[in-house]
């Protein structure tokens, strides 16, 4: 074992771990080596569970983590531990669960008191140096004299509980910020499960008030402080209702659910700023995420620890380098207040769509120019299966079959590097392969390659492997996450947010499969809206909503609605809401490139 008495997190290959290895804080990774010298030392745990990209982990890093006097006091009293929770999600689940249960809410930094045997003692997110300090130290005096009565924490899987089909647009639309777009009376997330189920809901009904919601959401993640209007892409998430100012990370499964949502939109809306804003979130994966094939993790919120500071823009700064008449048009199309929006500098915000390529072209020559923030550059498998997911649905949304290629291209890759045959990988750095194995990864793997055999059935092998194992995930009636050796098994989220769930991807992925290989899937109950709604979706699916297409050969996709599934048969039929019906001969003569 190594020297325990010293930072060790300078061996790490996560990099989050390897921005802390400076602190005096003796940090170690998680291992049960390191658990069990814990138990041995009779002492507690301090697990502290982050990213590289969170701005209040860099802070709590350079302040409380940085203090002597801190660091004397976790390093004489706690086995004190350092996760990456891109890393180990089943550890951040547990930990995650317990504050929620505790405090009512939850975040990152997530910092988590245990004894050696992982029973909670207490949790807390970010908390500044003096506070904190005072806080271990009552941990400690609790553990003391309370050491043998703390309770376990049990980690339950939660059912989000079933719902009827006729409350579900009903409660979200009660839920919804009617003036500003969103979900919330406060900071705005963007809601990506539930516009990808209202989206498939207005596919069966022409709702006013649906198309409504979703207009105003996607408009104003667009046009506001959440897209980044010269480069693509969108930001984590705003700070405030109006969605002015965001958290200015950008996270790679931020882009691969906002891409599905902005091409499925523009083909249920036929709004035309929804391709581009799809187009646009394509570029941002080329430009900004790409890497030997696949796509990095995630973009710093800071820059030289200064949050957004690559992004905003001096008053002068503008007027300055434009010239007289492009700066006169763009602030007819910008939000441009000499007084700023955000600490004194500008956020750009848009106004209306006019065509201002040129000038923003220009502004980010101007922006790439300068200190850009630092680089996630891990590869974490599941992500970059949503990220296929995404360029499929683009492809088949937006009539570009070159993302469609560029789809199966990712997934052969991620086969090639994760799969060895019997388990799936979860994260790749600096040359080195992650192989513990969660049902995540899995499902949204299978889920892209049940959409990719739609087109091309010699996927059906792997598409077959792949589900048996994605069942091996399983534990009677419940779905569990992970497996790890070195930690207990924690059972799969059901919260479709910000992505979507492993056990909805496993269902929907599952799902998928049984219908378009021509097997029986048994009707699944809808379930809790907001928290499930990426769920529901496959529920849709297995209540009729989605249109089974059995042809002898694929049917071109710009002739389908988005609620379609592609089989090969030799019954041409379309499937829907419980009755068959002879394929409409324009579908077959279309695709065959034959005239009606």
């Amino acid at each position: 074992m190594s020297d325990l008495k010293r930072n060790n997190l300078d061996k790490s290959l996560s990099p989050y771990l390897l921005q802390h290895t400076a602190n005096p804080v003796w940090w170690q990774e998680w291992s049960a080596e390191i658990i069990q010298h814990a138990v041995d030392e009779k002492k507690p745990l301090f697990v502290s569970v982050g990213y590289a990209t969170c701005h209040w982990c860099h802070v709590m890093a350079a302040e409380a983590f940085s203090d002597i006097d801190t660091a004397d006091f976790l390093n004489s009293h706690f086995i004190c531990i350092k996760v990456d929770r891109e890393q180990r999600p089943d550890i951040d689940q547990f930990m995650m669960q317990y504050l929620t249960a505790l405090s009512g809410n939850g975040g990152w930094p997530l910092n988590v008191f245990l004894t050696a045997d992982l029973r909670p003692i207490h949790a807390l997110t970010y908390a500044p140096q003096y506070s904190f300090l005072s806080i271990a130290k009552k941990v400690h005096e609790y553990y003391e004299k309370n050491a043998d009565d703390i309770e376990p924490f049990i980690n339950e899987e939660v059912h989000p509980s079933i719902a009827a089909e006729e409350s579900l647009v009903k409660n979200l639309l009660s839920y919804c910020d009617a003036e500003y777009g969103g979900f919330g009376p406060a900071q705005k997330f963007p809601p990506h499960s539930t516009l990808l189920y209202l989206l498939h809901f207005l596919c069966v009904e022409n709702n006013s008030d649906v198309q409504t919601l979703c207009r105003k959401t996607l408009d104003a993640m667009r046009l506001r402080g959440l897209n980044d209007h010269l480069q693509g892409g969108i930001f984590r998430y705003c700070v405030d209702r109006q969605w002015t100012i965001p958290h200015f990370e950008k996270m790679l499964y931020d882009q691969a659910m906002a891409l599905w949502c902005y091409s499925l939109a523009y083909k249920v809306i036929g709004e035309n700023e929804y391709k581009k804003m799809a187009e646009s979130i394509v570029r941002c994966l080329n430009d900004c995420f790409a890497d030997d094939g696949l796509f990095i993790s995630a973009h710093d919120a800071d820059t030289r620890h200064v949050e957004g500071a690559t992004y905003v823009w001096g008053y002068a700064e503008l007027k300055d380098f434009l010239a007289p008449d492009e700066f006169k048009r763009f602030c007819k199309s910008y939000d441009i207040d000499e007084q700023g929006n955000f600490e004194g500098r500008i956020h750009l915000i848009r106004k209306n769509d006019v065509d201002l390529r040129d000038i923003e072209e220009k502004l980010l020559t101007l922006r790439k120019k300068r200190p850009q923030p630092a680089r996630d550059n891990k590869i974490i498998c599941g992500v970059n299966a949503l990220v296929a997911i995404a360029l499929i649905q683009a492809g088949r949304n937006l009539e570009r079959p070159q993302l469609e290629e560029k789809a199966a291209q990712i997934i052969r890759r991620l086969v090639d590097l994760f799969w060895d045959g019997k388990a799936l990988g979860h994260s790749y750095y600096n040359g080195a392969k992650q192989n513990q194995s969660f049902l995540f990864d899995a499902a949204a793997l299978l889920t892209a390659i049940s959409m990719t055999y739609e087109n091309d059935a010699s996927w059906n092998t792997l598409m077959t492997t792949m589900a048996a194992y994605v069942e091996s995930f399983r534990d009677g009636e419940k779905w569990v996450e992970s497996r790890a050796a070195d930690f207990k098994p924690v059972f799969a989220s059901w919260f479709d947010h910000p992505v979507p769930s492993s056990v909805s991807l496993a269902e929907m992925g599952l799902t998928r499969v049984a219908l378009i290989t021509g097997k029986e899937k048994k009707s699944k109950s809808y379930r809790a809206p907001y928290q499930a709604d990426f769920f529901n979706i496959t529920a849709m699916m297995t209540n009729g909503l989605f249109h089974v297409i059995s042809s002898r050969s694929a049917v071109a996709w710009p002739q389908l609605s988005p609620n379609s599934l592609q089989m090969r048969g030799e019954t041409e039929s379309d499937c829907y809401r419980g009755t068959c019906r002879v394929l409409e001969k324009k579908w077959k003569m279309k695709n065959r490139g034959l005239e009606d």
